[in-house]
């Protein structure tokens, strides 16, 4: 009968193009579960800063200190101090291998110029996600 047709979903399952899970852990992490983890980071690297440059505000090294905090935790651990409290992780295409150095730095640019993180794509991967093949996913 006509009437009991369902239409076609319009909606297409976040990370399906990925590979990934809907949900639990290895599904993509939400923008609001990133942005936590961003402003953790952010707020980190103003104190690191801080502890140099006091009693002057640390001004741009917070900037130098933001690229060596995710850089180094990226390449070491695969996850940022804000990703770690979150429960989130940097997802790559080999993941028994350490992100390579320049995916860590090309992501860490892009991320610092704040609008190539603002065009998501489907799934909801940023720019700088997308030109280095990564993704942020949830570990718990």
């Amino acid at each position: 009968m006509v009437g009991d047709a369902q239409p076609p979903s319009q909606g297409r399952r976040r990370g399906a193009s990925l590979g990934l899970p809907s949900d639990g852990p290895g599904s993509l992490a939400t923008f609001g579960t990133r942005v936590l983890a961003f402003l953790v980071d952010a707020v980190l690297s103003a104190v690191l800063a801080g502890l140099f440059t006091a009693p002057d505000l640390p001004g741009n090294w917070s900037l130098l200190s933001f690229a060596v905090v995710y850089v180094v935790s990226l390449v070491a651990v695969g996850q940022t101090p804000g990703m770690r409290l979150l429960g989130l992780r940097l997802a790559h295409d080999r993941p028994a291998a350490r992100l390579a150095l320049w995916r860590a730095v090309v992501r860490t640019g892009l991320l610092m110029l704040l609008v190539p993180a603002l065009v998501v794509d489907a799934d909801g991967r940023g720019l700088h996600d997308r030109l280095t093949d990564t993704a942020v996913v949830r570990e718990r």
